[in-house]
C-alpha cells in the first residue's frame, strides 16, 4: 500500500557514482545496510546521548537512540504508506555526525572551529557518508542515493542562509536542493527523533535519580498517563507503574503524529513526492495540542537533567578534554594516526588542517577521547 507521494527506489535520482544495483535489495535497503556496516555507525555505541558513555550500562547511547528512532520511523512510515526502508536509513544515519560527549562536544568543537568554518553535526554526517568512510575501491564515502542524502541533510526542514562548509562542499557537486523540504520519509525520521528522545530521556533521568516518579506524574500528558495506570492497576509497584505510564506517553506521541500527518496529507492531497517537497511546510508533525504541551516537558528535562549539577560537572570535564586535544593536533599533526597523514600532507592552509583535526576528533568515541586527552595532555577526568 505505497502512497503516490512515497519515494520509490526504482525512481531514485541515483548515486553520485554510478554502480550496478543489487538484484535482491532495493536501493534504499542497500543504503540502510551500508549505514549499519559503517565504522561511524559502530562508534555510536560509545558516544554520549545525555550521560557520558562510561557513567552507566543502562543509559542510552547514540547507538541505542538511533535504533529507537529507526523503530519509531518504521512504524509511522508504514502506517502512512511511505517507503519504510528510506525512513529507516535516514533515521539510522541522522546522528552519525555527532562528536564525542554529545551536544557538549559539539559546543566545544563549534567554538574551536570559529574562523575555520564552524561545526554542525548534520553537515558532519553528510561529510562522513560522502567522504570520511573510506572502504570502497572506486569512491570515498558510502555512495548513498540522492534521497537518503537529502534526508540526512534537511530532515529538519530546508537549509538556508550560509551553509556549513561540509554541506556546501558536497552540495556543489551533487545538488540536494537544500531550499525545499525533504521527502515525507525524512520528515518521519525527524519526528521519530523527537518522539524517541522525549520518551527515553525521561527513563534515563529516573534511573539516574535526577527527579522522582511523583514529579513526572505532574507534567502535561504524563499526568493523564499515570492516572490511567493508577485506575487500572491500583497498588502497582513504583517501577512497573512508571514503565506503564511512560509507554502510554510514548504511544500517545506516536499516535498523535500518525493522526495529524494523515490529516495534513489528506488536505494537501499530494500526487508525488515533489508535492511534498514543495508544500511549503512540514506534512509530518505533532498536533497543536501536543506541540503546546511538549515544551513544558522539555523545559523540565533541561533544568532537571541536562543542567543537573552532576551532568554540568561532567560537561566541564569533557569540554576540557576537547579543548586540550584540538590545539595539540593542530600544532603537531604528526600526533594524528598514520592513515591521516596523507590528508595532512595535502592540506593547503591552516583552515584545511583544522578541518582534518576536526574530522578526527569528531569521529572519536567518548572513551577514546578521554584516553587521548589523558595520554597527550595529562587531562585526568575522573573516569
Amino acid at each position: 500500500m505505497i502512497a503516490p507521494y512515497a519515494c520509490l527506489p526504482a525512481q531514485s535520482r541515483g548515486r553520485l557514482h554510478g554502480e550496478d544495483e543489487s538484484v535482491f535489495r532495493t536501493a534504499f535497503q542497500r543504503d540502510r545496510d551500508r549505514i549499519i556496516h559503517s565504522s561511524a555507525f559502530r562508534r555510536l555505541k560509545h558516544k554520549t546521548q545525555v550521560f557520558i558513555e562510561h557513567e552507566g550500562d543502562y543509559y542510552r547511547t547514540r547507538l541505542t537512540h538511533s535504533i529507537e528512532v529507526a523503530q519509531v520511523a518504521r512504524t509511522i512510515a508504514g502506517v502512512l504508506g511511505l517507503n519504510v526502508e528510506l525512513a529507516e536509513a535516514v533515521a539510522l544515519a541522522h546522528d552519525l555526525g555527532h562528536p564525542p560527549f554529545g551536544h557538549t562536544g559539539e559546543d566545544a568543537l563549534s567554538a574551536l572551529m570559529t574562523g575555520y568554518g564552524g561545526f554542525d553535526h548534520n553537515a558532519q554526517a553528510i561529510r562522513i557518508v560522502t567522504s570520511l568512510e573510506r572502504h570502497y575501491a572506486e569512491w570515498d564515502g558510502l555512495n548513498l542515493t540522492w534521497e537518503t542524502l537529502e534526508g540526512i541533510a534537511k530532515h529538519n526542514g530546508p537549509v538556508t542562509g550560509d551553509l556549513p562548509y561540509a554541506l556546501a562542499e558536497y552540495n556543489r557537486q551533487h545538488d540536494l536542493e537544500l531550499y525545499t523540504h525533504a521527502s515525507a520519509e525524512a520528515q518521519v525520521a525527524a519526528i521519530a527523533d523527537d518522539v524517541a528522545y522525549n520518551n527515553h530521556d525521561l527513563h534515563d533521568g529516573l534511573r539516574a535519580e535526577l527527579f522522582s516518579t511523583d514529579e513526572l506524574a505532574e507534567l502535561p500528558i504524563l499526568k493523564g498517563c499515570f492516572d490511567e495506570v493508577d485506575q487500572r492497576y491500583p497498588g502497582l509497584n513504583y517501577y512497573r507503574r512508571r514503565h506503564e505510564a511512560l509507554r502510554r506517553f510514548f504511544g500517545i506521541l506516536v499516535e498523535d503524529v500518525i493522526r495529524v500527518s494523515r490529516e495534513r496529507l489528506a488536505e494537501l492531497n499530494p500526487a508525488s513526492v515533489g508535492d511534498i517537497r514543495h508544500a511549503g511546510h512540514m506534512v509530518v508533525g505533532f498536533s497543536p495540542d501536543i506541540a503546546r504541551q511538549l515544551p513544558e516537558i522539555r523545559d523540565f528535562l533541561f533544568h532537571r537533567m541536562y543542567r543537573a549539577p552532576s551532568v554540568v560537572a561532567m560537561r566541564c570535564k569533557v569540554t576540557a578534554a576537547v579543548n586540550a586535544l584540538f590545539p595539540l593536533y593542530l600544532s603537531d599533526p604528526a600526533l594524528l594516526p598514520k592513515q591521516w597523514r596523507k590528508d595532512v600532507a595535502a592540506a593547503g592552509d591552516q583552515t584545511a588542517l583544522a578541518r582534518i583535526v576536526l574530522d578526527y576528533i569528531a569521529g572519536m568515541t567518548d572513551r577514546f577521547a578521554l584516553q587521548e586527552a589523558e595520554r597527550l595532555a595529562g587531562q585526568t577526568l575522573g573516569r
